[in-house]
């Protein structure tokens, strides 16, 4: 499960060492943690990292089909958790050590900045592949984060982007060695941990409406 650690004035949410994908508990987890961030006060930022091969495999799909009459509100669920993170009033920064794919891709989208390895994993969108629709709010958060070609070709057509090939389409700030992306994260974070408290929540309310209105809106298809 997620692990909330403190450096300085910088928080690193470890999401684990597994595929980190979004079961309820986790996702749980994960806003309780964004809770004690956002009620910590004073300069500070937040890292989310992860251990092993994946940053985060996406929607927890066997929990998901095992409990299909909970679709609707899994769904908000994790749509809410994206808000959450979209317009948390700190700098945050993914360090995608691994492969990041689908919702975890999205939840990487969320943050501010991302740092990922240049040498091997993957970030994709894999949802035409496995025939599983954006749902309105994801889209929004999507074309909200990338440039118009990069999300069109990412969204379309599943693209696998390496590290050294996200940071050339604007989809990750940074491509480090695999040795230095949770280091580099932090450094990038703790560069602006003066930037968090209420302006900078409202700014990123009022750049992120849109999205933030579809992503918290239960009304709209979600499958």
């Amino acid at each position: 499960m997620p692990t909330l650690d403190r450096q300085e004035s910088v928080f690193v949410l470890d999401l684990g060492d597994g595929e980190n994908r979004f079961h309820p508990d986790w996702v749980a987890s994960v806003g309780a943690a964004l809770d004690e961030v956002e009620k910590a006060g004073g300069p500070r930022a937040l890292v989310t990292a992860a251990t092993g091969k994946f940053y985060s495999n996406g929607l927890d799909l066997d929990w998901l089909f095992a409990h299909a009459d909970q679709h609707q509100e899994y769904v908000v669920s994790v749509q809410e958790l994206f808000a959450r993170l979209l317009a948390l009033p700190v700098i945050t920064v993914a360090a995608l050590q691994g492969h990041t794919f689908a919702a975890g891709a999205m939840f990487s989208l969320a943050h501010d900045f991302r740092v990922m390895r240049a040498d091997r994993g993957f970030w994709c969108l894999p949802e035409v592949d496995i025939n599983i629709p954006f749902t309105p709010g994801m889209s929004a958060l999507v074309q909200a984060r990338l440039a118009p070609q990069t999300a069109h070709r990412a969204m379309v057509t599943a693209h696998r982007y390496g590290g050294s090939d996200a940071e050339a389409a604007g989809i990750v700030d940074q491509a480090v060695a695999e040795d230095a992306v949770r280091a580099a994260a932090v450094a990038l974070a703790q560069a602006q941990v003066d930037k968090a408290g209420d302006t900078l929540g409202t700014v990123k309310a009022r750049m992120y409406g849109p999205a933030l209105a579809l992503l918290r809106d239960t009304t709209a298809p979600l499958g």
